[in-house]
């Protein structure tokens, strides 16, 4: 949970994450795709999705490289950050953040990996955002 004080007091922001095969919860807020290929499996009139930013994505380059193998995690995490930095990503980031700054936003992924993929690190990326814009 991200917070962040204001003068009339704290307001709350949320950024959390989700599989994409997991149940939306009334506290996602607005709930985002973030990969770039559709999820196996699952049919586009029943995601529950508000958007889906396919652009945000790791290049099919770094995805293959990393492949969810666990040892390569850091490298992925490293080159998927620089990717983030570079437009036009960059400039998605920040559109996060900004909606992030007015509601809870939940990125959502297919990874089986709960703790290594990619909308770990695009939730890194639209934090340190966030700390900028305020």
């Amino acid at each position: 949970m991200l917070c962040h004080y204001v003068a009339s007091g704290l307001i709350e922001e949320m950024i959390t994450l989700r599989r994409v095969y997991e149940r939306r919860s009334p506290e996602d807020g607005v709930s985002i795709l973030v990969d770039r290929l559709w999820p196996r499996g699952l049919k586009k009139m029943d995601a529950d999705l508000d958007e889906w930013m396919k652009d945000i994505a790791p290049s099919h380059e770094l995805r293959r490289r990393f492949a969810h193998e666990p040892e390569r995690w850091k490298e992925f995490r490293s080159a998927y950050l620089a990717e983030l930095q570079s437009p036009p990503k960059a400039g998605l980031v920040e559109t996060i953040a900004r909606k992030a700054l007015d509601t809870d936003v939940t990125l959502v992924y297919a990874a089986k990996d709960t703790e290594r993929n990619n909308a770990r690190v695009l939730e890194e990326a639209v934090s340190q955002a966030m700390a900028r814009r305020r």
